[in-house]
């Protein structure tokens, strides 16, 4: 009888993933959505309330209740969340007719990233809003998991915790367009890059992407630094 063999050790295979924003990150909706508040607001003439451009783009990246305050800062907050909701309810037709713009090269470079890397999402949008994205434009295939605020209730950075604990993540990274994303992936304590291309303006950032294409090579230096 031949000696005993040691029992082969179990190799652990590092689970790598890439948490995405999505307004300003995968795609924008900003052209499409501002037509669409501004519908239901008319509804609402004792407001006197049009919103620009530019303030629609600032909205951006914030949680349903910090919209409605920064938009209708004068106006009970009841009253401004129901509008809010209505707001949702709007675009959200608008876009499950539509879609939005993805961004230059998005789904080639999923593709791409989807051979070394699980993909998800983090947003603060409503429920329903980032299905549609998914849905609309048939990208659910590149996402394993997606959460956000609208769903949860939780900020930012408890979201992209959440998402790394239940889908048992060993290194993760975060991209974003805003300061409120940099601080969501420093709060969840992974490296963040900042998609430049998009609607905000960070300051040193040490990973920062032009075009969403870009993140087939950053991603590998982002995913190796060692955050404390």
């Amino acid at each position: 009888m031949g000696a005993l063999r040691p029992p082969k050790e179990r190799i652990h295979m590092i689970k790598k993933g890439i948490i995405f924003d999505l307004d300003g990150t995968l795609w924008d909706t900003s052209e499409k959505v501002m037509p669409a508040w501004n519908i239901v607001l008319k509804r609402y003439p004792e407001l006197n309330k049009q919103i620009t451009q530019e303030e629609m783009n600032s909205f951006f990246g914030k949680t349903i209740d910090e919209i409605a305050k920064m938009m209708l800062p004068d106006t009970e907050e009841q009253k401004r969340l129901d509008i809010m909701k209505e707001c949702c309810r709007e675009e959200q037709e608008y876009l499950s007719k539509y879609g939005g713009v993805l961004y230059p090269g998005l789904e080639k470079t999923l593709q791409e990233l989807n051979k070394k890397y699980s993909l998800y999402i983090v947003s603060n949008c409503q429920d329903g809003y980032l299905q549609t994205f998914l849905n609309f434009h048939k990208l659910n295939s590149y996402f394993a998991d997606f959460e956000m605020s609208g769903r949860t209730g939780m900020k930012k950075a408890e979201n992209i915790k959440e998402i790394i604990k239940r889908n048992a993540l060993d290194k993760a990274i975060y991209i974003g367009d805003t300061t409120d994303d940099r601080s969501a992936a420093e709060g969840a304590g992974i490296p963040f890059v900042f998609a430049d291309y998009g609607f905000g303006t960070v300051n040193d950032t040490k990973y920062s992407i032009s075009k969403i294409g870009d993140l087939v090579v950053t991603a590998d230096d982002a995913m190796n630094e060692r955050v404390d």
